[in-house]
């Protein structure tokens, strides 16, 4: 049966339940890093110094004489102030498409829109992660030789394992954490592992369908994602080194035009903080 505009599935409620089972499947790094929800304009945070905590001659922390006072050491943190980041896109679908028999131009229409929000989040919390690829409190180094797609000179593995290194030494377990790349890295990294090395196909994850994981590699999982920017490789335990603070989370509305169709609107708010910088890691120049 043809669908009108007063159809119930087209109504907001219908709308919005579609939005959000789309956003599920589609976020890939909201899905990694830890969620909890603000309700002020502003987001007031700490970032903890990654450095151990040490004492200064003649100070002492070990070997403490009969007597002596302990040493005092203090943590520290910087304070910052963030703001929640609206997202949104609208669409319309005319009252003669919403009557035909292809019920695909609303859900299409539906999909396209959210992947416009989501991909404008993940991009977002992806560039906090890795301080918009120019680190200053994150690990980072770049890939050795010229690259991953360099089977002479370059070695994946021993970037990764670099990264983990890195992670470990400011007492963060990395073991069961993210590799993130985008599909080009991914195929040089799978070259590197099947052709110069001679390893098996790694076995692909079920995790796929609801968090971009393909498989899993040295007890990391790795993700492909588009939203990796081209050249650099992300190693790290995003639910420690981010927060993603909702203000709004992912929601649809419609606004019906009687006699001309009905607008779809799709938008979030909110935003990613850094609050453990020592759980991240950037590989960079990992092209050739």
């Amino acid at each position: 049966m043809a669908d009108t505009v007063e159809k119930a599935d087209i109504r907001t409620l219908d709308i919005d339940k579609l939005v959000k089972g789309f956003a599920l499947t589609e976020y890939v790094f909201k899905n990694l890093v830890s969620v909890s929800t603000t309700n002020g304009d502003s987001i007031r945070w700490y970032q903890e110094t990654a450095a151990d905590l040490t004492a200064t001659a003649p100070s002492v922390v070990a070997n403490i004489a009969p007597l002596a006072q302990f040493t005092n050491l203090e943590a520290s943190w910087t304070r910052n102030t963030s703001y929640p980041r609206k997202y949104g896109v609208e669409g319309f679908i005319s009252m003669e498409d919403l009557r035909t028999t292809d019920i695909d131009v609303q859900a299409r229409t539906v999909l396209r829109l959210t992947r416009a929000v989501v991909k404008q989040v993940d991009t977002r919390i992806y560039n906090v992660l890795t301080e918009s690829q120019s680190p200053s409190n994150i690990g980072t180094a770049g890939a050795v030789g010229t690259g991953w797609d360099d089977t002479s000179n370059g070695n994946p593995v021993i970037d990764i394992l670099s990264g983990q290194q890195a992670i470990s030494e400011s007492d963060y377990q990395p073991i069961g954490g993210v590799i993130a790349m985008d599909p080009k890295n991914h195929k040089d990294l799978l070259n590197y592992l099947i052709t110069v090395k001679g390893s098996s196909i790694p076995s692909y994850s079920v995790e796929k369908i609801k968090s971009g994981v393909v498989m899993n590699l040295l007890g990391m999982r790795v993700v492909v994602s588009n939203n990796v920017v081209a050249d650099s490789v992300f190693v790290g335990v995003p639910d420690r080194a981010v927060t993603w603070k909702t203000a709004v989370g992912t929601t649809a509305r419609t606004i019906e035009d009687p006699g001309l169709g009905v607008k779809i609107r799709v938008w979030e708010d909110g935003e990613a903080i850094l609050t453990d910088p020592a759980a991240s890691y950037l590989i960079t120049d990992t092209n050739t």
